[in-house]
């Protein structure tokens, strides 16, 4: 179960810091998506779909309270409480549809329901669905404190992750 949580931690680290082959390396090749606001029919689409969406936005992503059970098949499957918070330029995109006048991002809430494959070199992620309970538009002029300036983390902090 301990590889599992390091699993989606390095999930969350490698997509928030835009390290999208070692994104990549973190899924079955024949892996599954959905719900998320880009189409994504393998693990490689799902790279080419996060990376653009993601393009020219900081991001943030949280997954916690995990729910881990063994299946009958030998794989396990999880459920994640998750929270992301993105922002990007204001009036630069819509989201989902949304063209809202001084839109710069979002703070989604929801799942992650997941189910894991043990493969050669360790477990992997073999499907995905991001199910969304809430998600509240950021609009307005963005709120900072200022001069403030903030570090990035060390991606090689701990060996081999």
């Amino acid at each position: 179960m301990e590889d599992i949580r390091n699993l989606k931690s390095d999930y969350f680290r490698h997509l928030d810091a835009k390290r999208w082959p070692e994104l990549r390396a973190l899924f079955a090749a024949d892996a599954t998506f959905g719900g998320f606001p880009f189409a994504a029919d393998d693990a490689d689409g799902f790279i080419s779909g996060v990376s653009g969406f993601l393009a020219g936005v900081e991001s943030v992503h949280q997954g916690f309270m995990p729910r881990l059970a063994v299946t009958g098949d030998g794989g396990i499957r999880g459920l994640w409480s998750m929270h992301d918070y993105l922002v990007w330029a204001p009036d630069s995109r819509p989201y989902r549809g949304a063209k809202i006048p001084g839109l710069y991002g979002i703070r989604g809430y929801g799942l992650y329901e997941e189910e894991y494959r043990r493969l050669e070199g360790g477990w992997r992620i073999a499907a995905m669905r991001l199910v969304r309970t809430r998600i509240d538009l950021l609009v307005g002029e963005p709120l900072q404190l200022p001069g403030q300036k903030f570090g990035a983390p060390d991606p090689d902090w701990i060996p081999g992750a």
